[in-house]
């Protein structure tokens, strides 16, 4: 009996570890943390381009876990434009992002795990009022959300529904983001994984009646401590969006180190 509880207490150890593996999703979130005292050091890069312009986000991100089931962070943006109209292109500083998340449920299996996550993100005015959501809006927001995750050794599932919240503005919005990760590799440790990942998101504005969906395919590899990842996304339905700001294609293209 005792062997048997040492070797139950390794595979859910290693199982830990294989879920990590995988890495977030690319344009989504997951409920997985890693070990309390911990941080990450990341960037995403987006570049937009839309009808009225080509857009570059760049944010250096900053994650720390205080505990096993807690992180607060916070992303400070770089951001580039370039309008085809007379505003022309140039740089700046984009909207400043605070994240705080808390994961209140937690079950692992042997080689599986679910958990829960509710998330926090509050959107500083500090860039430039182009009104160009998730790039700068110049504008205050707050948003709410809950993220479940589902990981086992063949594949993952996310989902996080929430509300952001514009009280200057009318763009508030439900959105739901699906994603699906699969390893190709077999699972090893140190980590040395190559993912495939295919994501949605939905966003509704009740004030303005816009619905969008969005798909993108990306690919990640993650090598010890390193994960790098790559994704394109693109619009599937954008319901009553202006023509003039309706998008055309994202690019992403993004790097993180755990310490």
């Amino acid at each position: 009996m005792k062997f048997y509880k040492c070797l139950m207490a390794v595979l859910l150890g290693l199982t830990a570890q294989l879920s990590v593996s995988q890495g977030p999703p690319i344009t989504a979130d997951k409920p997985i943390m890693l070990g309390g005292k911990s941080s990450i050091i990341k960037t995403l890069t987006e570049i937009r381009n839309t009808n009225q312009g080509t857009f570059v986000r760049v944010p250096l991100m900053i994650h720390y876990l205080p505990t096993s089931n807690s992180l607060v962070a916070v992303h400070l943006p770089y951001v580039h434009y370039n309008f085809s109209d007379e505003r022309g292109s140039g740089s700046t500083l984009g909207d400043i992002n605070i994240l705080a998340k808390y994961q209140f449920y937690r079950k692992d299996g042997t080689g599986k795990t679910f958990r829960m996550v509710a998330k926090t993100l509050q959107t500083l005015p500090t860039g430039e009022e182009f009104n160009i959501e998730g790039i700068s809006t110049g504008v205050y927001q707050s948003y709410f959300g809950v993220v479940a995750g589902y990981e086992s050794l063949k594949y993952g599932i996310s989902n996080e529904i929430g509300y952001n919240l514009v009280p200057e503005a009318d763009f508030d919005s439900f959105s739901y983001k699906l994603g699906f990760g699969l390893p190709l590799l077999k699972p090893t440790y140190p980590v040395d994984q190559i993912n495939l990942y295919f994501e949605y998101i939905n966003e509704y504005r009740p004030k303005l009646e816009e619905y969008e969906l969005f798909y993108a395919q990306g690919i990640q590899y993650a090598k010890k401590q390193w994960t790098w990842e790559a994704a394109v996304q693109w619009p599937l339905i954008q319901n009553n969006v202006p023509e003039s700001v309706q998008r055309n294609y994202s690019i992403f293209l993004g790097t993180r180190y755990v310490f």
